[in-house]
């Protein structure tokens, strides 16, 4: 009988992530036919296979579920995760979707805008990949007025020594007199902020307007809508092309 990776399974059935699957495995809440689950073992999803509570495998677990892909307008104060330590309000309460969705990625809590949510693991894991190079893109407004120097050292690339990395080179342009647009292919944590950090501003508003063809558009604040099939087929086609070693366009 074929078997699967289970973290791979656990994202197939909906349930979470690939990465999100490995950190709940690590952590004790995967069971495999009553026993911890173990990283790295494969399934065939016959089994008895239990994930934060709920069923994964067995009878319960031998179907896919329907795609549900959606398009969230984040408000600030609301957090992509539901350990977080404070108990601020999550994303997923927000929405109150009848299935089962998460994040594909984050959006930090004091940040705004696109956060794309989805109850298929495998779509998330390739949206995510930063390696493939997806765009996203934010409003940013700080607390100096922009110089040409501080759009330069952006545009160019921050050292961030607190990461031991150097932020790839991206489009910014200046929006307004304290506020700027840019595009990022890369998702360090904090990213954005911590650049303009590093180079003496601080970050007074964040809003994420783009990821990849998905727009933010008109979208009410605390308000989401379900991603049309054409803006779908659309995706998926950009994730083809990048895998294939194309850009996103």
């Amino acid at each position: 009988m074929e078997t699967i990776r289970l973290n791979k399974y656990l994202s197939e059935q909906g349930l979470c992530s690939r990465r999100e699957a490995d950190r709940l495995i690590e952590a004790g809440e995967v069971t495999v036919d009553g026993r911890r689950a173990m990283l790295g073992e494969k399934v065939t999803g016959e089994e008895l296979i239990v994930c934060g509570g709920k069923q994964a495998g067995g009878k319960a677990g031998l179907h896919k579920p329907e795609t549900v892909l959606l398009a969230v307008n984040k408000p600030r104060g609301v957090v992509c995760t539901t350990s977080d330590k404070d108990r601020a309000p999550n994303v997923v309460e927000l929405v109150g979707c009848p299935e089962r969705i998460y994040p594909i990625g984050r959006l930090d809590k004091d940040s705004e805008g696109l956060l794309l949510m989805t109850n298929q693991g495998e779509l998330a894991n390739q949206i995510m990949h930063a390696g493939n190079l997806h765009e996203k893109e934010y409003l940013v407004t700080v607390d100096l007025p922009i110089s040409a120097a501080f759009l330069k050292r952006m545009r160019e690339g921050v050292e961030l020594k607190e990461l031991g990395e150097t932020t790839r080179p991206c489009l910014v342009e200046r929006e307004g007199k304290r506020t700027f647009r840019i595009i990022l292919t890369q998702g360090l944590n904090r990213q954005i902020r911590r650049m303009c950090e590093t180079l003496g501003y601080h970050v007074i508003a964040l809003k994420r307007i783009r990821i990849m063809n998905i727009h933010l558009g008109k979208l009410n604040t605390g308000d989401y809508r379900k991603v049309t099939l054409a803006e779908q087929k659309e995706l998926e086609r950009r994730l083809r092309k990048r895998e294939g070693g194309g850009s996103d366009n």
